[in-house]
């Protein structure tokens, strides 16, 4: 088994080491509600945006679409084609929205449109598709650890979900945001590298990598036909821009970063930032994996047993962690490990940022105390990101068997996201859509999604399989917020909200309602 040099242990723990010295550093602007959730409002763009992308990569981004291309080819990449338009769309119509007033919640706004339920609708949506991220990228940062150290899997994930939820409890928003920052420069710098000395790697030089991609197709964009069934181009295409959508327009880790940038424009800014530097870095991860799979081609021998069985059976998750402990130069590793812990704090400590806002304004102040106290709010949010990071920990144990996780994490944020962007949407279509229309929306968005998910699973009765859903699963999310959408939009006229004065004048941003 490969071990880290003395170089590689000076790189990872110089890495951890600034990363835990900035959250303490922030943790005296982070002792009161509006430092630990919004940075009082006072966040530069250009950091915010390196944050955004730092999130949006993630250890899915990092080690899950290397394995993709190694498995199978670029097809993964129409998702990032999807992310200009979907940027382009929320700097126009949400940044403002969430900009005008006071709310650290972006479900708030639900509530002011269609009611309490809306709004505890969408924001147990985004909790269960956080616990779903936050287990994807915790057992993704295993994966190359496992390799370095000999410890066993769920250890890992134990040992560093605890160091990260840690972490994310000194720093607040603010800290999350610097540090994230930070891990950006990181990430982006060990993708490059590696990118670089893998082809040059090559035992008859970086042409002989080309040759063997191009000779297996590796570079294909997956296959161009209309059927609804397949993950074609365009299926992950259509797919991306509803999850990017969602993201730069619902999701509160992003808002988040809206509300605590200074001004407008720097929370426009960030938002580009964040989708511009994206896709290029993941056409280096796909890179990677191409050259990955030409590298072990070329040197069949030095893939272990246990990684050609898993390879085999079309699992390639683990091939490029081996590769970055096994098959870098001295330092290197280091600097790669240190991405990939860059990649998944960033992540993880978004999510636990999120979660714990969300935990603090939507359950705890609309249900509980509305008048708490600053000290009972901290103790709620402290209390509340301990207990996301145990349940986000366990969800990474229990998805160590998953085949591929960037497939199973494109599925369960397609399930878990509920079609919550349907509701946004209709409630800035449908200025007529009432209470009545968006709740019967939202049933049939979920009956929806729940055939299409349990249609395709074992639990489904066999007698039912002529009525089972014969659509891909990317398209889980596609058609949840279609339904709801649509079946709003269409019962407006018999559930229509009563008329407000405010919207008499299209042009009138001022009201609360404008949505």
């Amino acid at each position: 088994m490969h071990q880290f040099a003395v170089a590689d242990i000076v790189v990872l723990v110089v890495y951890l080491v600034g990363v835990v010295g900035l959250g303490v550093w922030f943790f005296r602007k982070s002792r009161s509600p509006e430092g630990y959730m919004a940075a009082s409002r006072s966040m530069p763009g250009w950091v915010v945006g390196l944050s955004i992308f730092g999130t949006y990569v993630s250890s899915i981004s990092f080690l899950a679409l290397p394995g993709k291309a190694f498995s199978s080819d670029w097809n993964a990449i129409a998702f990032s084609f999807s992310l200009p338009l979907a940027a382009w769309i929320a700097t126009t119509w949400f940044v403002p929205y969430y900009r005008k007033g006071d709310a650290v919640s972006a479900y708030e706004h639900l509530e002011q449109r269609f009611g309490v339920w809306a709004r505890t609708y969408a924001a147990t949506c985004y909790l269960l598709t956080q616990v779903a991220r936050m287990g994807s990228v915790m057992y993704l940062l295993a994966l190359p650890l496992h390799q370095l150290l000999g410890w066993n899997i769920p250890a890992l994930i134990l040992v560093t979900g605890g160091l990260t939820t840690l972490y994310t409890l000194l720093g607040g928003i603010e800290g999350v945001i610097w540090t994230d920052a930070l891990q950006s420069v990181v990430l982006a710098t060990g993708a490059v590298a590696c990118a670089i000395i893998l082809p040059l790697s090559m035992p008859d030089g970086a042409a002989q990598m080309l040759e063997i991609a191009t000779e297996h197709n590796k570079f294909s964009l997956g296959a161009m036909g209309l059927s609804l069934s397949q993950p074609t181009f365009w299926i992950v295409l259509i797919y991306g821009m509803f999850i990017n959508l969602q993201n730069f327009g619902i999701d509160q880790s992003y808002v988040q970063r809206y509300i605590a940038a200074k001004s407008d424009a720097d929370a426009r800014k960030s938002v580009w930032i964040g989708a511009l530097v994206y896709v290029p870095i993941s056409i280096v991860f796909l890179w990677i994996g191409t050259a990955l799979f030409a590298y072990y081609s070329a040197k069949p021998e030095l893939l272990p047993e246990t990684l050609q069985a898993q390879v085999a059976e079309g699992k390639g998750d683990g091939v490029f962690p081996y590769f970055i402990v096994a098959g870098l130069p001295t330092g290197i590793s280091g600097l790669l490990v240190a991405a990939i812990f860059a990649a998944a704090m960033s992540t993880l400590s978004t999510s636990l940022n999120g979660a714990a806002t969300l935990t603090l304004t939507d359950y705890y102040r609309r249900f509980i105390r509305p008048q708490a106290s600053e000290r009972e709010s901290m103790v709620v949010l402290y209390v509340s990101t301990i207990a996301w990071g145990l349940i986000g920990t366990t969800t990474a144990i229990a998805m160590i068997e998953v085949q591929s996780i960037l497939d199973a994490w494109w599925q369960l944020a397609g399930i878990f996201s509920g079609g919550m962007l349907g509701l946004f949407l209709l409630g800035m279509i449908s200025r007529k859509a009432g209470n009545g229309a968006a709740i019967i929306g939202v049933l049939l968005g979920v009956a929806v999604i729940l055939w299409m998910t349990l249609s395709r699973t074992e639990i489904w009765p066999e007698s039912w399989y002529t009525v089972a859903s014969p659509f891909n699963n990317y398209l889980v999310i596609v058609f949840g917020t279609l339904t709801i959408l649509l079946v709003g939009w269409l019962l407006a006229g018999f559930f229509a909200r009563p008329t407000l004065e405010d919207d008499a004048d299209p042009s009138n941003t001022n009201s609360n309602e404008q949505f």
